[in-house]
């Protein structure tokens, strides 16, 4: 039965017959949407949120990298449509989870959304459905918690249905690469479910990279992401140690990076934001405990990466006291950039949330410029700042504030208007130099 109802399925995906479900419209589940209706698949979202499927209706994003225009034309061919009606979870042929997966208080993996989710497909789960899962997790999360619920319905997984992970690599704000063109990593643990999805991936992005079982998928995407971290840590830690001899760490990743060979550049920060970097190693470290086995490297990893807020605002400190004899207690300070990343309006996990509330607990007082983010939503761990405005950009602006400090580098910003008009630039990016902009007001932290 499983191999006719995996054919059917995939017979359905050749000639553009299948319906693609999402749930989940963020930052991940839209940028889907919409590449699968460009593939010619009709789409049908599934969001909690009442506001969003009004403004997909409406052509109108609510995403900053995703263009109103794509939006609208995806939702005007007829493809994509989008509802808050969990009941019409039946008619799809194709049901992709891309929900969030964040982190308790003490840093433990809260499964309540994909858990939920599960829960809601089980209850209209028909005979031929794929469900694949896409919000990252630890090894064994499709196999250990989404199976059961789904097979609670009185269905089999690879007969009566299929199942399968697909571990998302969305990167908001790089044109380099898409949805389409990013290859796609599908594991399955059933021939049938791997078959279905690497099937389903096939119509959607140009590559599709199949592995032996869910496990080795969901391994994949906390690899990418403790690669980065860990990376991104050393460099953190050569900075701090490179500062005390009079070595840019800026100038050595520069000059290193001219070796073609045995040497990638990753670049150090003011800390790590987004859902990804900051929140996935951890992840593996949660499950690793119950092997009786510790995380050395990626636990040491966070360590550093999270501490740099506190650097920052030390550094910021410093500054001040040297160069204006001043401290941060009762010194008005703008912060450039509240996302956690250039050129978005993404502010999950952003550092510069953690520096403000730093910089605050220290006296200063602080607004922030942000011209993707013009104002800030409550967060759990930073409630206090909810409602923040992002002052206007003008010449002139940063003559008013004791400091400036650069926490975002967005391109749109004038960093040589803003030395010109600065007292004091602490840039955590290195773009006032990469722009062409430099001054001996100018401080890298």
């Amino acid at each position: 039965m499983s191999e006719s109802l995996s054919d059917a399925l995939i017979a359905k995906l050749d000639s553009r017959e299948a319906v693609m479900g999402v749930v989940g419209l963020g930052y991940v589940g839209l940028p889907l949407c919409l590449a699968a209706a460009a593939r010619g698949l009709a789409v049908l979202g599934f969001d909690i949120d009442e506001e969003k499927p009004r403004r997909i209706a409406a052509g109108d994003s609510y995403l900053k990298h995703i263009a109103s225009a794509d939006l609208a034309a995806a939702t005007g061919s007829g493809r994509f449509t989008a509802t808050c009606d969990f009941a019409r979870l039946s008619e799809p042929d194709i049901l992709v989870i891309c929900v969030p997966t964040p982190l308790s208080r003490h840093q433990e993996p809260d499964l309540s959304f994909v858990r939920n989710t599960a829960r809601a497909i089980a209850e209209t789960l028909r005979p031929g459905q794929l469900v694949v899962l896409e919000s990252t997790s630890y090894p064994g999360t499709t196999d250990e918690v989404v199976r059961p619920i789904l097979e609670a319905s009185g269905l089999a997984c690879g007969t009566d249905f299929f199942l399968a992970f697909s571990p998302e690599r969305e990167d908001p704000g790089n044109a380099a690469f898409t949805t389409a063109s990013i290859p796609k990593v599908v594991g399955a643990d059933d021939a049938a479910s791997r078959a279905a999805a690497t099937a389903f991936y096939a119509a959607v992005v140009e590559q599709v990279v199949p592995t032996s079982s869910t496990r080795a998928a969901e391994a994949t995407k906390l690899t990418e992401n403790i690669f980065r971290s860990v990376n991104i840590a050393l460099m953190n830690e050569l900075k701090t140690i490179f500062e005390p001899m009079d070595v840019d760490i800026w100038e050595v990743i520069e000059a290193a990076k001219t070796k073609p060979f045995g040497f990638m550049p990753f670049y150090p920060g003011p800390g790590l934001g987004g859902h990804c970097i900051p929140i996935d190693p951890f992840y593996l470290s949660w499950k690793a405990r119950e092997f009786d086995m510790r995380t050395r490297f990626i636990e040491l990893a966070g360590e550093i990466n999270s501490s740099m807020p506190h650097r920052v605002v030390n550094r910021m400190a410093l500054a001040m006291d040297q160069r204006l004899n001043k401290g941060l207690n009762g010194a008005r300070i703008l912060v450039l950039g509240a996302a956690y990343k250039k050129n978005v309006d993404d502010m999950r996990e952003s550092s510069a949330l953690k520096i403000m509330v730093l910089l605050e607990a220290r006296g200063a007082v602080v607004d922030y410029h942000d011209p993707h983010v013009p104002g800030i939503p409550r967060t759990r761990e930073h409630p206090q700042l909810a409602g923040r405005s992002s002052v206007p950009w003008a010449r002139g602006l940063a003559g008013q504030y004791d400091a400036c400090l650069i926490v975002t580098d967005h391109d749109c910003v004038d960093y040589a208007g803003l030395l010109e008009d600065a007292q004091l630039v602490v840039d955590t990016r290195n773009v006032c130099r990469r722009s062409g902009a430099d001054g001996d007001n100018l401080v890298l932290a």
